[in-house]
């Protein structure tokens, strides 16, 4: 955590109970409690969100705005109206969906460009007898973490490894098994032990995971209405994405205070 304003926002969070520091991951690193998305729930609470809906679309009507988008059954349906429209995508993806809305925004999102992750979550019957709880910039991996390291977990023994952007690239179109498999060696020469075989395997390629930021901060177009924010425009990390949200709300209560709700 660097910056003032988040600061405090974690502050808020710690106070609620969904957040503390992580001192095993370093000073200034903090995690969700008792999971990440403990974070979510808390600001979700506050306001009116629907999950489960895929939006596949925008429709402009009447001079308002309307989502069209599935539930993961396939039912399709409509949304709306909304008076502005805010999109907080990787950059390949919000350029599709604004496209045919708003080309400045698209050929700005376009210009960026996302790096994948391919990260592998590995559950053991027991304490790996290591001492290390976090690995960084070891061959392959960019980042593995001891998740019962981190405060308020329970449960079996798991570790999460994240490869490289490099790697996750040459191995972009791989099967997830051969790559778990992959995570699982460079975890163990890692951690310079022989892993026993764990219980569970899996590993989840992240397409659009990290970008190298443009400092635009956020996108707003008071003619279309409709904005854009997103870690990408700033910086990969979560504080990032937090601040260009922020600064698109600024942005679009100072143009438009009394038309955007």
């Amino acid at each position: 955590v660097r910056d003032p304003a988040f600061m405090a926002q974690v502050a808020r969070w710690s106070a609620s109970g969904v957040a503390a520091p992580w001192p095993a991951a370093g000073t200034g690193a903090w995690v969700g409690v008792p999971t990440m998305n403990a974070v979510v729930r808390e600001m979700a609470d506050q306001h009116d969100v629907t999950f489960g809906w895929h939006v596949r679309g925008l429709v402009r009507r009447e001079g308002d705005w309307h989502l069209a988008g599935e539930t993961g059954d396939g039912e399709r349906s409509q949304k709306g109206p909304f008076d502005a429209v805010v999109v907080s995508l990787p950059p390949e993806q919000a350029s599709a969906i604004v496209a045919l809305h708003d080309l400045s925004l698209a050929s700005t999102a376009l210009a960026a460009r996302s790096q994948p992750c391919w990260t592998g979550m590995f559950a053991f019957e027991d304490r790996l007898p290591c001492k290390a709880d976090t690995v960084r910039e070891a061959g392959l991996i960019s980042w593995a973490a001891r998740n019962g390291a981190k405060p308020g977990r329970k449960g079996p023994e798991t570790w999460v490894v994240q490869a490289s952007p490099h790697w996750s690239t040459q191995h972009i179109e791989d099967g997830a098994d051969a790559v778990a498999q992959a995570l699982l060696a460079a975890l163990g020469e890692a951690l310079g032990m022989v892993l026993p075989t764990p219980v569970v395997a899996s590993a989840h390629r992240w397409r659009y995971a990290m970008s190298t930021g443009s400092n635009l901060g956020a996108l707003w177009s008071p003619q279309s209405k409709i904005g854009i924010c997103g870690d990408w425009l700033l910086g990969p990390r979560v504080e990032n994405a937090w601040i260009s949200g922020r600064t698109l709300a600024t942005q679009m209560m100072a143009r438009t205070p009394q038309e955007v709700a």
